[in-house]
């Protein structure tokens, strides 16, 4: 796995810090987020948010929160990876 780290949450202290990494290989942003709780995963898997799709969290995929404050590395990451010939 190449995995590229582009920064975690600048407020961070101690433990458990919101990351980004782009993985090179398999052409994917990845992130590391807090674990939503329970008012937001009713809100996300009752919503149907793209009229005829399917509401819900499908098995294999997740949610994760990160700041605002971490769109620039996120930006970066995702620049980086275009000018990596990835996107």
């Amino acid at each position: 796995m190449a995995l590229r780290f582009h920064g975690m949450d600048p407020e961070t202290q101690g433990n458990g810090s919101p990351t980004v990494w782009v993985d090179e290989e398999k052409r994917e942003l990845v992130l590391q987020g807090w674990k939503p709780g329970e008012e937001l995963l009713a809100a996300i898997s009752t919503t149907e948010w793209v009229p005829g799709h399917a509401t819900g969290i499908p098995e294999g995929e997740d949610v994760v929160r990160l700041p605002l404050r971490m769109a620039a590395m996120m930006r970066k990451a995702l620049d980086d990876a275009e000018r990596s010939g990835l996107l």
